[in-house]
């Protein structure tokens, strides 16, 4: 896992939801930011799907649901 690797959860309350890896904690906890929330939040990285497309993580965390939700489109 990297920044800015777009994922699936799979697991949890925000299971199915499109999300973007903002920063690496360690081999197994990613802080990630899910569509429909607002904040950032730690993941275990196994939950997660990865998906082959990228993004570019913004500043604040309102720019990266933006482009979040324009690369989902």
């Amino acid at each position: 896992m990297e920044n800015g690797r777009l994922c699936v959860k799979k697991a949890g309350r925000d299971a199915g939801r499109l999300c973007v890896v903002t920063n690496v904690v360690d081999e197994n906890f990613v802080k990630i930011l899910c569509m429909g929330r607002k904040k950032k939040r730690k993941c275990n990285a196994r939950h997660l799907e990865p998906l082959p497309q990228k993004m570019e993580v913004k500043e604040s965390e309102e720019a990266t649901l933006k482009a979040l939700a324009e690369m989902k489109k």
